[in-house]
């Protein structure tokens, strides 16, 4: 009997359906050895060895797994084709007693199918100890900020903070992109269109053009810049006559877009159904271990032959020749990737959405998944594209001499001439149909139409444009996007307004400060970047582990022991205030904790009194004691209630936000859900209107 481990139950079932009664497929259930959580865990002096202990929850599958591996006559390691698939096969080749004493392969493939098992079980291979270095290169780097820094947060602002090597660079683009909005300074322009049709009777319907030159010169989307402005261009503009002078058409082709890779995927599902990146990766992982789909952390944009031919073949069966590209497409990824890796692809094209049954979730993400496949091998878009300018001036012989060529008015079409690739992934694009015009035509002026604009500051990010930004700057790889915008926001670092974008937190602002001003390099977007890199040399055997570490390590902690003795928590985390404590006297402080400022005694620890800042206090009156007022708070994993400022004398407490307004059936409070329903408070009330 020879076992096959994998990391997942899932997985294990759908390999074992390949596999025949000579084989006995199990799961490790993630990773079998770590750093321990309790202690650092790595003997710096001895060139940073890592001090491995079996993660608790592990310890009986690991048992279990030694006692079949005996029974074996080989073991198969089939971990995910990754560093962490890696790393879990080296660990478990260690605990199952692998290393010479009991045969062992490695395999790995990028798809769970029949075929592709069977290729990779003809081509085992040994742990490539390579991509085991890279993995422990990154936790243990990994550890030494995260136990080194976080005890110097707890110290300097607040017990329970963390810092994080990748996750603290996604913070500060938070807290940079916030105060470019703080600081933005909006910047009036004006815009001028003309609403014209065409002289004859019964004429097509309006159209419209804008004013895109002055005198022949272009007029930049600043160039009108106030109302004064605007009115002299409109009062030239009286009388003119408006000619058609110029008429371009042509065609304009659309390119498909390139098949998914792990970040593009978690940014589309974003755009399109508003999923975190942690949802996007939790479903597309039973995609992937129940065979639908390739393995679905990758930066490549690789595609097999075999892929490649399925569908052609799918494509000029199902839509006809002309919806083929013509030759079979093949996508180059920027940068370092990992080419042996695909893209996320469906593992058959012809397997469509409608024909697997599947859970709402899954069918979604599949759907797009095998669309954005198929479509990457199909034929461009073709629109029909027609640009007009329309001359406005003063007919001779009324025009004054010197007053130059007047005014040009744009006007722009464009219609669908080939679906093509849009066949099978739509996407937005307008249609806008002019009338038939001639050059020289002379056309009627139905009305003026100048517009007041402001430029606006960049948006805050959300899912999509975080990661985003996040790979452009390359920090982080395909595994770890998700995790870093989960973990930030769980450590109430940045959190979702009411429009589901990130903003800071204030104590979210207040570390980044800190890490900006005293580890520079820590927080520095090209710093990171460059050590993302070095872990990819370590991985393709270019470099070596231990000297990427010591090059980082040693000035880190050199600076960190000279901060431990410049900085001052009290600067960082405390503010005087004209406040008395209504408890003994004392002056109140403005202090800093991990969920925010509120007001504190100064004869903290003999005195604990705390009140909640005014800006916190929604103005509404306890509806239980009728004494406190309702205030914003936080739980200790940061997640906000609302509750009476008089706690723990009084426990009101509710999840939704108070609108300060009473139940018109019980007199309750009513709450603002997240849905943006109002609704009784009470839970015997049903009243619930949508707002």
């Amino acid at each position: 009997m020879q076992l096959v481990v994998v990391e997942s139950p899932t997985k294990s079932r759908t390999i074992s359906r390949f596999l025949g009664p000579n084989y006995q497929v199990l799961s490790s259930y993630g990773h079998v050895r770590d750093l321990p959580e309790d202690e650092f865990g790595v003997e710096v002096e001895k060139d940073f060895n890592p001090k491995y202990i079996i993660i608790p929850k592990a310890k009986k599958i690991v048992q279990f797994l030694k006692k079949e591996a005996e029974k074996a006559e080989l073991v198969i390691l089939s971990m995910d084709p990754d560093r962490e698939g890696e790393a879990i096969a080296y660990h478990l080749t260690y605990l199952l007693n692998l290393n010479g004493q009991k045969p062992y392969q490695r395999i790995v493939f990028h798809e769970i199918t029949k075929s592709a098992i069977e290729e990779a079980l003809k081509n085992p291979r040994k742990i490539d100890l390579n991509l085991v270095d890279a993995q422990q290169a990154r936790r243990i780097l990994d550890r030494i900020v995260g136990y080194e820094l976080s005890p110097f947060l707890w110290k300097k602002v607040a017990r329970g903070l963390s810092a994080g090597r990748v996750q603290s660079v996604a913070v500060r683009l938070v807290v940079e992109r916030e105060r470019e909005i703080q600081n933005f300074i909006p910047q009036e322009y004006w815009q001028i269109s003309a609403q014209l049709k065409k002289m004859a009777k019964n004429s097509s319907l309006p159209f419209e053009a804008i004013l895109v030159k002055k005198d022949e010169r272009t007029i930049p989307k600043l160039g009108i810049k106030t109302k004064k402005e605007t009115d002299k261009i409109v009062k030239d503009l009286k009388g003119t006559e408006y000619k058609v002078i110029n008429i371009e058409k042509k065609e304009v082709k659309r390119n498909p877009l390139p098949p998914f890779t792990t970040s593009t995927l978690q940014q589309e599902v974003w755009q399109r159904f508003r999923w975190p990146a942690k949802s996007t990766m939790q479903v597309a992982q039973q995609l992937y271990e129940r065979g639908f789909i390739t393995y679905h952390r990758t930066d490549s944009l690789n595609l097999s032959d075999l892929s490649l031919f399925a569908a052609k073949k799918f494509i000029i069966e199902n839509y006809g020749k002309e919806y083929w590209a013509g030759f079979l497409k093949r996508y180059k990824a920027r940068g370092r990737v990992q080419e042996a890796h695909e893209a996320i692809r469906p593992t058959y094209p012809s397997r469509t959405p409608e024909s697997v049954k599947l859970d709402e979730n899954s069918s979604r993400l599949y759907d797009l998944i095998w669309r954005r496949f198929i479509a990457c091998q199909m034929s461009q878009a073709i629109f029909d594209s027609t640009t007009v300018d329309i001359a406005a001036k003063n007919p001779a012989p009324y025009r004054a001499e010197g007053s130059g060529a007047g005014y040009t008015f744009r006007a722009t079409g464009q219609i669908l001439k080939f679906d093509g690739f849009l066949k099978v992934y739509p996407l937005k694009y307008e249609e806008t149909e002019l009338p038939p015009l001639e050059i020289n035509e002379i056309l009627e002026l139905i009305k003026l139409i100048p517009s007041q604009h402001f430029t606006q500051p960049p948006p805050r990010y959300n899912e999509a444009s975080l990661i985003k930004a996040l790979e452009e700057n390359g920090i982080g790889r395909p595994s770890t996007y998700a995790p870093i915008l989960s973990t930030i926001q769980e450590r109430n670092y940045i959190e979702k307004d009411e429009q589901r974008r990130f903003q800071p937190t204030e104590i979210g602002m207040v570390v980044n400060d800190l890490l900006v001003n005293h580890f520079p390099e820590i927080v520095d977007t090209s710093f990171t970047a460059r050590m993302e890199e070095d872990l990819d040399k370590i991985a393709g055997g270019e470099k070596k582990w231990v000297p990427i570490i010591k090059e980082f390590y040693e000035p880190f902690e050199e600076n960190l022991q000279k901060k431990y003795q410049e900085v001052s928590k009290k600067d960082i985390t405390e503010k005087p205030t004209e406040k008395i404590c209504p408890k003994c006297g004392a002056p109140l402080l403005i202090r800093l904790g991990k969920y925010g400022r509120f007001y504190a005694c100064s004869k903290f620890p003999k005195c604990k009194y705390t009140e909640s800042l005014e800006k916190n206090t929604l103005g509404i009156k306890c509806p239980k004691c009728k004494k406190g007022k309702i205030t914003e708070k936080r739980t200790r994993r940061g997640k906000i209630f609302y509750g009476c400022d008089q706690f723990p004398k009084c426990d009101f407490a509710l999840w939704d936000k108070p609108t300060g307004e009473f139940c018109p059936k019980c007199d309750s409070l009513l709450v603002e859900t997240k849905r943006k329903q109002i609704k009784c408070s009470s839970k015997e009330c049903d009243f619930k209107v949508e707002k």
